[in-house]
């Protein structure tokens, strides 16, 4: 929802008229977005497709409260990109407002590049696909279209301003991108312990140098050192309780089964599941796609901006009623959510316990009248999924997070504060796991 407001005002005897648009956000009040480059943006067909892409992706099939999509945390960004810029000038740093407005551009259009149902399909359309390179590419084509505009976002979104701190406001462990989705995520899942205080962070970043040059870099004052802190641990317990839920992973294994399937199909020559896919999903499985090579083409690109959630529901629900068994049995799974059971498990399993439960796959799906022996052993691959989820909730060594102590030195955090706590927040959790149908009891062969 949002209101177009006109403001009337005189300066030097002159009646002048600013307008701009209020968005009515949940989680940060009104957003005020001047009606310049900003809002042209956010009315283009990519940002608009960002209304029907989910920002947790299945997660809403665990929490029901999270329909929430990419495109409120693009705005949400956006909005805490001014409110820190604003903060970072009234602390001496020089920003113009030409870098302003490129900042606040780059913010928003920082996820541009996401595919249907955010990360979740991230790999299975193009190999190798990552949504920053997509991301980079739109931003290119929308800096065409706009004739020159968006020269200056993306160079901050390269890194390549000479004021580097711009672009840490867009990528590092506190950047805008952050800040938005954990707050976000947690009020949409009402998982409590997500909730982070981004007012207390965003008023105590400070640029240093303060002037801003070549060698500056964000970094929290001594009195934000908490609010990190919580940060950090809200990030943890976020990944644990909502992205990585044990049923999230399950939905997930199950979606990419579907669309494993489908492709395979349809590059096989079956009509019947090429004709219930849509069009623009159809694109994706007809072709061998591999990345950086496809994201250069223009029909890759003109193809994946058409591409949001609904083409892939929409082809789920035809596919339910397929002649191939299997991929009508996926489906039919996925849309009465008879997710997998996802087991975690001590150690990576070996190649031969996962042979043997496929094995028990085959068999079990033969029993079920599914296939026929014949093809059992081929068909069980897409119910046994074998992964692993992994988290890292702070980077000390690849991106540390400086802090400005009383005495004006720089320390790394946890050299300012309970080292023992950062330390347990860094270390890198990685939990082995399976996805397998739930008829079948679970145990380790």
């Amino acid at each position: 929802m949002y209101f177009t407001f006109a403001i009337t005002y005189r300066c030097n005897g002159t009646v002048k008229q600013s307008r701009f648009k209020i968005f009515s956000d949940p989680v940060h009040g009104f957003i005020s977005v001047p009606q310049n480059l900003l809002l042209d943006l956010i009315e283009t067909p990519e940002v608009q497709r960002l209304r029907r892409i989910r920002q947790l992706g299945l997660g809403h099939l665990v929490f029901p409260g999270a329909e929430h999509t990419r495109f409120n945390h693009a705005l949400g960004a956006m909005a805490l990109m001014q409110e820190a810029l604003a903060h970072l000038s009234e602390k001496g740093t020089p920003i113009s407002a030409e870098e302003h407005l490129a900042a606040c551009a780059a913010a928003l259009l920082h996820d541009i590049g996401h595919g249907p149902f955010s990360h979740t399909l991230e790999h299975q359309l193009i190999e190798g696909f990552t949504h920053e390179a997509m991301s980079r590419q739109l931003l290119l084509r929308l800096n065409e279209r706009f004739h020159g505009a968006l020269e200056l976002t993306i160079q901050i979104f390269d890194d390549l301003y000479p004021r580097p701190f711009f672009h840490q406001l867009v990528s590092s462990q506190l950047d805008m991108d952050r800040l938005d989705y954990l707050r976000r995520d947690s009020f949409y899942t009402g998982v409590v312990e997500g909730k982070v205080g981004v007012e207390r962070i965003i008023k105590t970043l400070q640029v240093h140098p303060i002037e801003g040059g070549p060698d500056s870099r964000i970094v929290i004052e001594s009195k934000g050192i908490y609010a990190v802190e919580n940060f950090l641990i809200a990030r943890r317990l976020m990944y644990w309780q909502v992205y990585l839920h044990k049923t999230v992973l399950a939905a997930d294994a199950l979606l990419r089964s579907v669309i494993r399937r489908a492709r395979s199909l349809i590059q096989a020559g079956d009509a019947q599941a090429a004709t219930y896919c849509a069009p623009a999903l159809r694109f994706f499985l007809e072709h061998p796609l591999k990345a950086p090579e496809a994201l250069g083409r223009d029909e890759v690109i003109e193809a994946f901006c058409q591409l949001d959630d609904v083409d892939v529901l929409y082809s789920i629900k035809q596919w339910s009623q397929a002649r191939d068994a299997v991929l009508a049995d996926l489906s039919r799974r996925f849309l009465h959510r008879r997710f997998f059971r996802t087991t975690f498990l001590p150690q990576t399993p070996s190649p031969e316990q996962l042979a043997q439960w496929r094995g028990r796959i085959a068999q079990w799906l033969v029993q079920q009248g599914i296939v026929p022996k014949t093809q059992a052993e081929e068909a069980a691959t897409y119910y046994l999924t074998a992964d692993a989820s992994q988290h890292t909730a702070y980077e000390p060594v690849a991106d540390p997070i400086p802090v400005l102590d009383r005495d004006n030195q720089i320390r790394e955090l946890s050299r300012t504060t309970d080292a023992p706590a950062i330390d347990a927040i860094a270390r890198f959790v990685r939990k082995p796991y399976l996805c397998l149908p739930k008829e079948l009891p679970f145990e380790l062969p």
